[in-house]
């Protein structure tokens, strides 16, 4: 049996999920709080296997406290379930330590798969929010970046990686400091940093060699 808490500032909501899991195989209600102080009492004293979390829980001031929570408590896993945008706070929901993510629209069934799922050790998000990551994970994946340039580019970007000075590079490959300052903003901007540290970061773990 799925031992869970909801933490939430709402009656409705709390009664509303208690009801529904009322007769539930799988799913057993063992507490709910309207504070933040009733999730972390009721953790410190009693279990729980999975936390139901709205984030505008008064006394749960930043969704970074998420953070202090999992590092508290190891053993217990929290779905986000708010009615805050998914496209604004999900991301750093999960970045902190949730285990999923829901929206108080959603209907029951998907609260119970998203509490299923995350039970058996995975991570619930909606096939809306997977798809906007994983746009956002090939938009600036490294190796994504580095396939759109152009041959005198990555020779220019591996002379960079290697430490070369400007006037080293324009030695190189025969052309002047000022192209190679150039080239030096294109790559800057194309790989989406800000300075040679943080390109030197970026890509640290690319072989520049296979490109």
């Amino acid at each position: 049996m799925i031992r869970v808490f909801i933490a939430d500032a709402h009656p409705v909501v709390q009664e509303g999920l208690k009801a529904f899991f009322h007769n539930s195989k799988d799913i057993s209600i063992v507490g709910k709080g309207l504070h933040y102080r009733d999730l972390t009492e009721h953790l410190h004293s009693k279990k729980a296997d999975i936390v139901v979390l709205e984030i505008e829980l008064p006394g749960f001031e930043e969704i970074r406290a998420l953070r202090k929570l999992k590092d508290t408590y190891t053993s217990v896993k929290f779905l986000i379930f708010t009615s805050l945008s998914e496209e604004i706070y999900a991301i750093s929901a999960l970045k902190y330590g949730a285990s999923g993510f829901l929206c108080k629209d959603s209907p029951m069934n998907i609260i119970k798969d998203a509490i299923l799922k995350i039970s058996a050790g995975g991570i619930y998000i909606t096939s809306e929010l997977a798809e906007h990551m994983a746009f956002n994970e090939t938009a600036t994946n490294p190796r994504v970046l580095i396939n759109r340039l152009s041959e005198r580019e990555i020779q220019v970007l591996r002379l960079l990686v290697n430490g070369k000075r400007n006037k080293d590079i324009a030695i190189t490959l025969s052309i002047s400091d000022k192209t190679v300052s150039t080239y030096r903003s294109r790559l800057m901007k194309k790989i989406k940093v800000k300075n040679l540290v943080e390109m030197l970061n970026k890509l640290q773990h690319i072989d520049l060699d296979m490109y």
